[in-house]
């Protein structure tokens, strides 16, 4: 039985892997379909088993110069930046360093929010700590330039309102106490400790962590569309208090990179790596920083890792379809066109 399985899954992979090879037209197709009737204005990336097989660049990366959008554009990536705070907490949990099922407390001393004592580390990571959403729904923690001990105290230490691991609540809240974790056990900035765990030793030279102070070669501007279809500047905000959830940049090709380590357990053990994509269906899916469900494409049931990210204008989409090793990735820097809808569309295209 055993061996049918396998080769069952071996012809599955085989049959993906020859449709992947021929789809290249049909992803030109839809992207240029998205240019042309949605103002789509990106970089768009198919990988097979690492392997690029599609990749299309474009639209203006900068609007008011006229410039494109090129290989080399950096495209701010926003919530995929959970998904690096997620790595690096498990790394630490591999060198006995951190313990998922320990407290906020226990690392993090000086937290003054309810969630002290209660809440522990997995309960984070499954955005399930019960913390009231407060972060999301406040402008002001954005708008105002300010360091990460008044944005925990402000924002991220609010009552529980619910039970720690009953509810998924999705919010920057959690990720950001993640991101003081880290620094509180390496006694490192989490910057420093982003690019010596992960940016440093994959060569993802195009990556980092930004702040608005930072002049980054190459990064992309983000644009608001209003009804009509005019493009607008977009709204003002301070990049670097999304910190540990959301503030990081890079280009399709540095994330394909570090997709292929961590689903290659490159940066995690096996066993560890099957921790974090862990899915719990009472939580609507979710694993460590990303959702991980099976889902179906016209004919093709596949188990596929969804990561999502948006800050105004700048939006992305990221799949990986865990059986095949097929990876698929969009970053706009406008919200004209839903990157979601056009990842989709890519999928549908991949599995025919």
């Amino acid at each position: 039985m055993k061996s049918i399985i396998t080769f069952c899954l071996l012809f599955i992979a085989i049959n993906v892997s020859c449709q992947v090879k021929k789809s290249g037209n049909k992803f030109a197709a839809i992207v240029n379909q998205y240019v042309k009737t949605k103002n789509f204005s990106g970089s768009v990336l198919v990988a097979d088993k690492g392997k690029i097989i599609y990749q299309q660049y474009v639209g203006l990366a900068d609007r008011q110069n006229n410039l494109p959008v090129t290989a080399h554009s950096k495209f701010k990536i926003c919530s995929i930046t959970k998904t690096f705070t997620a790595v690096i907490i498990l790394q630490l949990m591999e060198e006995g360093k951190i313990d998922l099922n320990k407290t906020i407390g226990t690392y993090f001393p000086g937290y003054t929010g309810e969630a002290r004592d209660k809440v522990t580390i997995h309960h984070l990571l499954t955005y399930s700590s019960g913390i009231e959403n407060v972060d999301q729904s406040s402008e002001a923690m954005y708008a105002m330039q300010m360091p990460v001990d008044t944005i925990i105290r402000k924002y991220c230490s609010g009552k529980l309102v619910t039970e720690p691991g009953k509810k998924m609540d999705y919010k920057n809240a959690e990720y950001i106490i993640l991101g003081k974790i880290i620094e509180k056990i390496t006694g490192k900035p989490y910057a420093v400790v982003l690019q010596e765990r992960i940016l440093q030793p994959l060569k993802m030279t195009n990556s980092g962590l930004l702040h608005n102070k930072d002049i980054v070669p190459g990064l992309a501007d983000t644009y608001l569309v209003d009804s009509t279809g005019k493009f607008y500047n977009d709204d003002p905000y301070w990049i670097e208090n999304f910190y540990s959830s959301g503030a990081m940049y890079s280009t399709t090709k540095d994330l394909l990179k570090f997709d292929q380590a961590l689903f290659n357990n490159k940066l995690l053990k096996q066993g560890t790596m099957k921790l974090m994509t862990t899915s719990y269906p009472e939580l609507w899916g979710v694993a460590y920083s990303f959702w991980v469900n099976d889902q179906k494409f016209g004919t093709t049931k596949t188990r596929v890792m969804d990561r999502r990210g948006n800050i105004g204008g700048a939006n992305t989409a990221w799949y990986h379809f865990i059986t095949e090793n097929i990876t698929i990735i969009v970053f706009s820097n406008s919200n004209a066109a839903d990157v979601i809808e056009l990842r989709e569309k890519i999928a549908l295209a991949l599995f025919n």
